[in-house]
């Protein structure tokens, strides 16, 4: 018997060797999985002498199999690629996902969490508006209901977060535009949908000030969930009035920069790192479009895979377990150097 101590179904399968979505499905149906991996895992039971919370189980079942995924804007490609991660981890762990979508309205949000806690699912993945949330509807939400929050966190809720670390984003890329040519003005909407876009501008204003450059944040009108049309149309107008400090811009995200590099080619401008360009464009995110945009777009990827992963790992420790720590867990981001800058 191993005399090291398993407190929960991760360090099982850990300790074992298996995913655990495996395990899980085994221990939800253990006809689910094949009989060589049964066995193995019946074995490894009785050896770490390891007893899943079946009180937990239980209860589960009754409620259903069913998980929700709440984003704000399933048509924003970000959020169909998370959500899409997201959904797969899900199916693999032997859940039923279903996707909503709030569409930017806080409403809309309200009534989707009504509508599940009437469910009652087994677990939700939310997130959540963010700013324009209504912060005590979500908070008793995530009382009633198994919830982890991702992409944009809600401090004071109670509920486990799961997320990028979006100051290390904008570090990371205002280091290698200040090294590789003129340090960047920052371009941004002026009224952000998403509450990450704040924390990414003061991160480049830190950037720019530890490396002894001055900071210059070009905003433009805009609101809602339309990047593209307003990083086209602001930045035609800021292009014309020379608002740009340098000849580097770094967009607040991937879909604001696609819509300035129309800007740009109608300008005559030619975008590029290469002798002859007239601008640096830079993004943040790695858009699944970015790397198709002409010139493709340098950027900061996202790590969707340990976000995803990481976010169905600790609602499975709510659902199976009864508890989660409301931790704070933070992915960073890879360089990724394209054409445009």
């Amino acid at each position: 018997m191993s005399t090291k101590t398993i407190r929960n179904m991760e360090e099982f399968a850990a300790a074992i060797g298996l995913s655990r979505p495996t395990v899980s499905k085994f221990f939800n149906d253990p006809e689910s999985v094949k009989t060589s991996t049964r066995e193995r895992i019946e074995a490894a039971l009785k050896a770490h002498d390891y007893r899943p919370n079946i009180y937990a189980m239980n209860q589960n079942r009754k409620l259903t199999k069913n998980v929700g995924i709440v984003v704000p804007y399933l048509a924003d490609p970000f959020f169909a690629e998370i959500a899409r991660n997201i959904e797969q981890r899900c199916i693999d762990a032997g859940y039923r996902p279903t996707l909503y979508s709030s569409h930017g309205d806080p409403a809309l949000e309200g009534e989707i969490l009504d509508g599940l806690r009437s469910l009652k699912p087994a677990g939700v993945l939310l997130a959540p508006l963010g700013r324009a949330s209504d912060r005590a509807a979500v908070e008793k939400f995530c009382t009633d209901v198994p919830t982890v929050l991702f992409d944009s966190s809600l401090p004071g809720v109670g509920a486990p977060f799961v997320g990028s670390d979006n100051p290390q984003f904008t570090n990371l890329i205002v280091e290698y535009l200040c090294r590789t040519a003129e340090p960047p003005s920052f371009f941004e909407m002026a009224t952000p949908a998403n509450p990450n876009a704040k924390k990414r501008r003061q991160a480049y204003v830190e950037a720019m000030e530890v490396r002894g450059f001055e900071p210059h944040v070009v905003s433009v009108p805009g609101s809602g969930w339309a990047f593209e049309e307003i990083g086209h149309e602001g930045g035609l107008a800021a292009l014309d009035a020379r608002r740009f400090a340098t000849d580097t811009v770094l967009c607040s995200n991937d879909r604001l920069a696609i819509g300035f590099l129309a800007a740009c080619y109608e300008r005559g401008l030619r975008v590029g790192r290469d002798e002859g360009a007239a601008i640096r464009v830079a993004g943040q995110d790695d858009h699944p479009f970015s790397r198709f945009t002409c010139p493709p777009l340098t950027t900061v990827a996202q790590d969707y895979a340990s976000v995803s992963r990481h976010a169905v790992q600790t609602l499975m420790d709510l659902v199976e377990g009864g508890e989660a720590p409301a931790e704070t867990t933070l992915f960073e981001g890879k360089l990724i150097m394209r054409a445009s800058a």
